[in-house]
């Protein structure tokens, strides 16, 4: 999976030196290991006291924005919330639209759908939001770039007010107010917001001054899953979100986060932003996925416990119905690409039957891999839409703008962007994305390893819950990655239909269950008898009441194969 693997290790004197700060063994060595050493720091480090959220008001146009949206409430006026299909954008557009609800107005929710509409403000939407009767649209996740769709709610007489977190480029769109942090003249410091970061900031705006601490107890746990999902940076502002917000939703306060935790298998255990991030987020996210935003949306806003739990089942099933697509596609892909044997060129695929809602993780998955950019395209009526995965070291964004001339349009930044083209120019985009990318040396994989550890009975139960302390991890605090060398397989086998891999490991008398996720045993080229050395992450797996040390692989190597 990786090339090299970067331990950093760490110093015993500072381990020992934070063991008598009272931290668990565990916790001081990846503390010690992450240059966390003195008192002081590790006193800011572990402190649960929130810092003071910052000024909604630092934010430009937001003066703009609170001023429209109290006078809706004022009046009494329709609203509706036009969002995401992600679940940043679900969350903040439940997060708004059960504000403005609490207070009276009467809210509507428009979602696109992701394959007929796509992303982002259409104008064909604001006409149907202006039929509902409405007089204000507020954007949540979406937005900054709607210049032509601005001026257009503007002349039908609909105002609006947008919240992203987008970048967007020196030209505002001409809403009644533009809210985003990326904007190049917001002054605010909270950069790293979701699209319901900034959606937060909003409703705390128009309720004002002092209400940011009431606000969080009723809408931390929408801000932390959609930040969470979004992969944001788990620092500064974020890490309260979050931290609050997984508080929250352990507390079972959202009956559909309650149920769809119970659904997933999470019920008896504190939300994390891991299983958050692989676990409730992908149920979420499913709905977008396959068309069906509206369950996620009821589910986030029900207050019928039974209600809810029906939506958690849908939406789990959904994203059951989304792994099969995934799965199938994956290795559909794998077989198309054996017809195109140089692995050192951007990989570019194409299937009248895959599922354009899938293809960006399909993409990933094969970007992957094989450390190229990947393309998946899925062709209807002779035009493919493509989702795009780069590796570092190539924009892929940049690349796009340069096969233009084959292309019926693009979008995306410099790591991920989708696509549209005509089925006779798939090949000639092949072939574009291959010259471009000739000569661009393929980044090494290089795999983050805080310290290695000698002795297994450092791994014990008690030691790796003391890991919980440091949640949430994330961007900025990334999830504990720790390496064991030779050890030995006892036995291998398949799970999920040969999705994923399970592993019976053993060094120094001591025997751990371990699981490598979407990769096939065959794929991992392990057998029973081998010698290895892992790179993981140890986690707690409880089944049947019975809790115990589980390693999560991020890595194998063998280095002694059996004979």
């Amino acid at each position: 999976m990786y090339d090299r693997w970067n331990v950093r290790g760490y110093d015993r004197e500072d381990a020992v030196r934070l063991c008598h700060m009272g931290l668990n063994p565990m916790t001081a060595v990846l503390m010690a290991s992450r240059g966390i050493t003195d008192r002081t720091a590790l006193a800011e480090w572990l402190n649960d006291g929130p810092p003071a959220l910052s000024d909604p008001m630092s934010f430009k146009d937001m003066d703009k924005a609170r001023d429209r949206v109290r006078r809706a409430v004022e009046r009494g006026e329709h609203v509706a919330v036009y969002g995401d299909y992600d679940v940043d954008g679900i969350t903040a557009s439940c997060l708004v639209a059960d504000y403005l609800r609490s207070r009276g107005l009467v809210c509507d929710i428009y979602i696109p759908q992701r394959l007929e509409e796509g992303y982002g403000v259409k104008t064909a939407a604001l006409d149907t939001i202006k039929s509902w009767g409405c007089t204000l649209v507020i954007t949540v996740d979406c937005g900054i770039t709607a210049l032509e769709e601005a001026e257009y709610a503007g002349r039908i007489g609909l105002d609006m007010v947008i919240t992203d977190h987008h970048r967007c480029g020196e030209t505002v769109p001409a809403a009644l107010a533009a809210v985003d942090p990326m904007r190049l003249d917001c002054p605010s410091a909270s950069k790293d917001l979701a699209g319901v970061g900034v959606a937060f900031k909003l409703v705390c705006a128009v309720e004002g001054p002092g209400s940011e601490e009431r606000l969080l107890e009723k809408y931390g746990d929408l801000a932390a899953a959609g930040t969470v999902a979004d992969v944001m940076p788990v620092t500064g502002e974020n890490r309260v979100l979050i931290k609050r917000g997984l508080r929250r939703m352990y507390e079972g306060a959202r009956p559909g986060f309650s149920e769809l935790r119970a659904a997933s298998g999470l019920d008896n255990r504190p939300p994390t932003v891991s299983n958050v991030g692989f676990t409730i987020a992908p149920r979420i996210n499913a709905a977008g996925r396959l068309g069906s935003t509206a369950t996620a949306v009821e589910l986030l806003l029900t207050r019928d416990r039974r209600r809810a739990s029906v939506l958690a089942d849908e939406l789990c099933a959904l994203n059951r119905e989304r792994q099969r697509i995934e799965n199938d596609m994956f290795h559909e892909a794998l077989s198309m690409l054996e017809a195109f044997p140089d692995r050192t060129k951007p990989i570019v695929l194409a299937s009248d039957t895959w599922h354009q809602g899938v293809c960006g993780i399909v993409a990933s998955r094969m970007s992957e891999k094989f450390n190229v950019p990947a393309v998946m395209i899925s062709v209807k009526d002779g035009v493919g839409r493509g989702s795009c995965r780069s590796v570092e070291g190539f924009n892929l964004y940049d690349a796009l703008s340069r096969c233009r001339d084959v292309l019926l349009g693009y979008g995306g930044h410099e790591m991920a962007a989708g696509l549209t083209v005509s089925r006779e120019n798939i090949g000639a985009l092949r072939e574009a994305l291959g010259k471009l990318y000739t000569g661009s040396a393929a980044p090494e994989r290089v795999l983050n390893v805080d310290f290695e550890v000698f002795k297994p009975e450092l791994l014990s139960l008690g030691n790796v819950e003391s890991l919980d302390r440091l949640e949430p991890y994330g961007a900025g605090n990334p999830t504990p990655v720790m390496c064991m060398r030779d050890v030995s397989v006892e036995n291998v086998a398949g799970l999920s239909e040969g999705r994923h891999t399970k592993l019976w490991l053993s060094k120094g008398g001591a025997v751990f269950e371990a699981l490598f996720f979407t990769h096939r045993p065959e794929e991992l080229g392990v057998r029973t008898g081998d010698r290895a050395d892992i790179a993981f992450t140890p986690q707690v797996n409880e089944f049947r009441g019975r809790r115990a040390v589980q390693l999560s692989l991020d890595d194998i190597r063998v280095t002694r194969a059996r004979a």
